[in-house]
C-alpha cells in the first residue's frame, strides 16, 4: 500500500456540492412566494441553526395548514437553475459528484429527475394522516461535515460547493472549499473560501483545486 500512496495523484477527488442555491432554487422561498406566508423565506442564509430553522417553518405550516401536497404543488413547477444541469454534467465529465443537502427526499423526488438522478444524501419528512408534515428527521447530526470525513476514510479527497451558513462544516471539513453566490454575511464570516458567482468560475475553481492537491 505504501508504494501506492507515493504515486502522484494515488487518493482520487469527489465534488461535493450543495443542492438549494447551487443547482436548485431555494425551495421554501418559492413556497413562500406563492403561498403569501412572508416567514416561509427564511434559510439557512438567515438562521444558521438549522433545528431552529425547522421548528419555525413546522409551526408556520401548522398554523396555516399547509400539507405536504401543498408544497409538493410548488416544486412541481420549479426547476433547476439556469445552467445548472449542464454544469453539472460537466461537473461528472471531471469528478465523482455527491449532492450533500439539508433539503428532504419527500421535496427533491421532481428537481433530481429534472438533473438526471444525480446522487443525493439529504433527510426524510414524517406526515401524520391528513398528510400534514408532523416532523422531520435527519440522517444523522451535521451530516454534511459527517460525509465528508466519511469520504477521506475511504482514501478521497474533496472539493466542496456550497452557498449558506450550514454548508461551512463541509466547505471546512473538506480539502478544498468553494462559496457559490453566497450572501454578503457568510461572506464576511468566512473569508478563507474563494468567492464564485457563475458555473463557468465555480468549475475552474474545482478544476484548480484538483490541480493544487
Amino acid at each position: 500500500m505504501d508504494r501506492f500512496r507515493k504515486q502522484k495523484g494515488w487518493r482520487m477527488k469527489i465534488a461535493c456540492l450543495d443542492l438549494e442555491g447551487v443547482l436548485v432554487p431555494e425551495i421554501w422561498i418559492n413556497v413562500a412566494e406563492r403561498t403569501g406566508i412572508d416567514a416561509l423565506r427564511s434559510t439557512t442564509r438567515d438562521i444558521p441553526d438549522y433545528d431552529v430553522l425547522m421548528t419555525q417553518r413546522l409551526e408556520i405550516l401548522a398554523k396555516h395548514n399547509l400539507k405536504l401536497v401543498d408544497i409538493q404543488n410548488v416544486i412541481a413547477g420549479m426547476g433547476p437553475m439556469g445552467g445548472a444541469k449542464e454544469f453539472l454534467n460537466e461537473m461528472r465529465e471531471n469528478f465523482q459528484v455527491i449532492i450533500l443537502s439539508d433539503t428532504f427526499y419527500e421535496f427533491a423526488a421532481p428537481l433530481m429527475k429534472q438533473l438526471d438522478y444525480p446522487t443525493l444524501l439529504c433527510h426524510r419528512l414524517e406526515m401524520d394522516d391528513e398528510g400534514c408534515v408532523v416532523d422531520y428527521h435527519l440522517r444523522m447530526p451535521d451530516p454534511k461535515r459527517e460525509a465528508v470525513r466519511a469520504l477521506h476514510c475511504l482514501n478521497f479527497q474533496v472539493i466542496a460547493a456550497g452557498d449558506s451558513y450550514n454548508d461551512t462544516t463541509m466547505l471546512s471539513e473538506a480539502n478544498a472549499g468553494i462559496l457559490f453566490s453566497p450572501p454578503q454575511n457568510v461572506i464576511d464570516e468566512f473569508p478563507q473560501f474563494p468567492i464564485t458567482t457563475t458555473y463557468n468560475e465555480l468549475f475552474a475553481a474545482f478544476k484548480k483545486a484538483a490541480v493544487e492537491m
